[in-house]
């Protein structure tokens, strides 16, 4: 399961309240973690902006940790702007070594047949995203020893995205270095939508064998229009809080987006890895 920009600030006592009631559409973080609890799925990948507005390890306890902090035990999280609005030392204590190493937070690790990549998005925090960046290197060394043989690559800020944010350029060459190794799936938020991508190529065009991606930032915070759509956006959502429901197999994958009670919106679909 996996879905960002989640908790609402525990200030916002009348978005809290009345997400626990089900109403409107901000703070519905309480109905997306029922969602997630009701899949009893075996990983949660939290995609950044988990906690608003600063991501203080006090917010982190009242309002994240009550919902979808039931599923810390098997939730591998990536920082996004607002964790580092109080420069993440509130996501790394409350998430601790979920997070991976202090002031870097990027990690992997295998779950079946799948390799998955955390990366952090916040480039300026961490060195930049360039080909000199540590981060950038250490995802070369990573690629080259992983021997599963499909991937997921997870982060906050999207490369492409039709939301309010738009593209991140920022992260382009880290894109392009993920699409030359054959990465299967990018999974990504900040946009309060959903979106889905038809598979792409390095530049960002649509092309048969590309990768894939996807735009999750249904978590529960609130949602918010879309802008003018790319060409290769096959999918797309405003009106719903949710998750996406993927279902990872040997070279194959399907997806499935689950909205709160009360919202109709559905996508679905399945692929084969690259």
């Amino acid at each position: 399961m996996a879905a960002g920009d989640v908790a609402c600030d525990p200030a916002n006592t009348a978005g809290n309240e009345a997400g626990r009631r089900g109403e409107g559409d901000v703070c519905r973080h309480f109905a997306t973690a029922a969602l997630i609890e009701a899949q009893a799925p075996d990983a949660v990948l939290a995609l950044g902006d988990l906690q608003y507005e600063l991501g203080l390890a006090d917010a982190f306890e009242r309002s994240y940790d009550p919902t979808w902090g039931r599923f810390k035990d098997i939730t591998y999280p990536v920082p996004g702007n607002h964790e580092y609005g109080s420069g993440g030392q509130g996501y790394f204590e409350y998430f601790g070594a979920r997070a991976g190493e202090p002031g870097k937070g990027w990690y992997s690790f295998d779950l079946g047949d799948w390799h998955f990549l955390a990366i952090n998005s916040n480039c300026g925090a961490v060195g930049g995203c360039g080909p000199d960046s540590p981060q950038y290197r250490w995802i070369v060394e990573d690629l080259t020893a992983r021997e599963a043989e499909c991937t997921v690559a997870y982060w906050h800020h999207p490369r492409f995205s039709s939301g309010l944010h738009g593209d991140d350029a920022q992260l382009g060459p880290i894109w392009e270095l993920l699409y030359d190794n054959g990465v299967d799936l990018v999974l990504t938020g900040h946009d309060h939508n959903y979106e889905r991508f038809a598979p792409m190529d390095a530049s960002g065009a649509g092309a048969d064998g590309g990768m894939r991606s996807f735009v999750v930032g249904t978590g529960g915070k609130d949602l918010r229009p879309m802008g003018k759509l790319h060409s290769t956006s096959e999918a797309h959502n405003t009106e719903a809080a949710g998750v996406l429901k993927l279902e990872l197999g040997d070279g194959s994958y399907r997806w499935e987006f689950l909205p709160v009670p009360g919202e109709s919106y559905h996508d679905s679909g399945q692929g084969r890895c690259r």
